[in-house]
């Protein structure tokens, strides 16, 4: 990771013009993905956020903001706003083509999950039509980061879908097609870190307890599972371990079906997954190899997938939907925390091109060597797990490698 001197000093009184004062020097001083935007372009965003950091109007503020990284276009780069807002008791995720609601506090807790049909009736597709702007990256990738905005009143009211007094209205579908309409008071909030995580998984509970870095899943004699759930370790001690061991697991068992799974898998250092990828592409598979993906794969996650096709070519198959990013963007950088709203901006400093397999001089050494011309990743095979869908996991991986067999 690239060491960055910020150019800002915070003192013991802050205030939003000092959080703006930072998010200038990322746009404008740290961050390459914004050197193909129009300056004049982002300087019309400055005064914007300048304006409502004046009038200290923090959610505003953060709203200006979202809207100015989102001009990058690139996934790695946004204001994250989690841990300084408050929203609505709901936990709302996109799954396949649907936004759902997936958890919910006190007493909306039986509703979930349900389908999100609209909100203060406004459509879900209207909503996301309306947030474009203020996401970052991919549309894949707003969806991904937008369904934290459908509890948010004051992002609703911000998009022009705020509620009519003192309660926002949702319309539900559940799986028999019946609708629901609940109202929630605005006031009744909650920490938006409570239900949203800052890197959105994708999974019902905002909390996923996975069990480590890999899962082992064996599920027939024909086909086993390998299930990879993240790539981050701050401490980097159990992961590289544990990446050797599925090395030597996936060495085992190269005469079945080896699906890989690196659904909701957000990132971390693809360059420890090596060992593992040199295991899966030095066998043959004779029963067939295939990664699932989804949009919440990300990062690191996907240049393991953009590896293993890159390695493997015609002998794997994607299983899913389209990721969340492209192969070109920019990464590495990291976090930093504003000093009056508290809401975190995600800088980039690196370029990694696995589309055209090139570099420049951002790329760290050690990830230009890696880099290669994987051109495209396109999904064979369109697939994801309905929420609606009570089947243990096992199940599911078996109805999964039951249709691979017969690809």
């Amino acid at each position: 990771m690239v060491d960055i001197q910020f150019a800002w000093a915070i003192g013991s009184g802050v205030s939003l013009n000092q959080d703006l004062e930072c998010i200038i020097d990322v746009v404008k001083r740290v961050d390459p993905s914004f050197s193909a935007v129009d300056p004049v372009e982002i300087d019309a965003h400055i005064d914007i956020a300048r304006r409502a950091a004046s009038e200290n109007g923090k959610e505003t503020f953060l709203l200006s903001a979202m809207r100015l990284f989102a001009l990058s276009g690139n996934g790695h780069t946004r204001l994250i706003p989690n841990d300084a807002i408050s929203v609505l008791p709901l936990r709302f995720v996109a799954i396949g083509p649907s936004v759902y609601l997936t958890a919910a506090s006190n007493q909306f807790a039986e509703l979930a999950p349900r389908k999100l049909l609209g909100v203060n009736g406004v459509s879900v597709k209207g909503i996301e039509k309306a947030s474009a702007s203020f996401l970052a990256g991919t549309p894949q990738r707003q969806r991904v980061i937008g369904p934290l905005l459908y509890a948010w009143p004051a992002a609703l009211a911000h998009l022009g879908v705020g509620s009519v007094g003192s309660h926002t209205q949702y319309l539900l579908q559940d799986a028999d097609a019946s609708t629901t309409t609940i109202r929630v008071a605005n006031a009744d909030t909650v920490a938006a870190s409570e239900l949203y995580p800052r890197n959105e998984h994708g999974k019902a509970e905002p909390i996923w307890n996975h069990t480590g870095f890999v899962e082992f899943h064996h599920v027939s004699a024909h086909g086993a599972v390998l299930k990879l759930p993240s790539f981050f370790d701050p401490e980097e001690r159990t992961f590289p371990k544990a990446i050797d061991k599925a090395a030597a697991w996936v060495d085992a068992h190269k005469d079945r079906c080896l699906v890989i799974d690196v659904r909701g898998n957000t990132g971390g250092d693809f360059l420890v997954t090596m060992p593992l990828i040199e295991a899966i592409a030095r066998n043959t598979w004779s029963g067939g190899c295939a990664v699932v993906v989804d949009k919440f794969t990300f990062s690191a996650a996907i240049v393991f997938v953009a590896l293993l096709k890159y390695r493997l070519g015609s002998r794997l198959t994607i299983v899913g939907e389209e990721m969340g990013d492209c192969l070109r963007f920019f990464a590495e950088g990291g976090l930093t925390e504003l000093p009056s709203s508290g809401a975190l901006v995600r800088y980039s400093t690196a370029l990694h091109d696995w589309e055209a397999g090139s570099v420049d001089q951002t790329t760290p050494p050690e990830i230009a060597r890696m880099i290669v011309p994987v051109r495209r990743l396109d999904i064979d095979r369109d697939w994801f797990s309905s929420p609606f869908d009570a089947a243990p996991q096992s199940i599911v991986y078996e109805r999964l490698v039951k249709d691979l067999a017969h690809l």
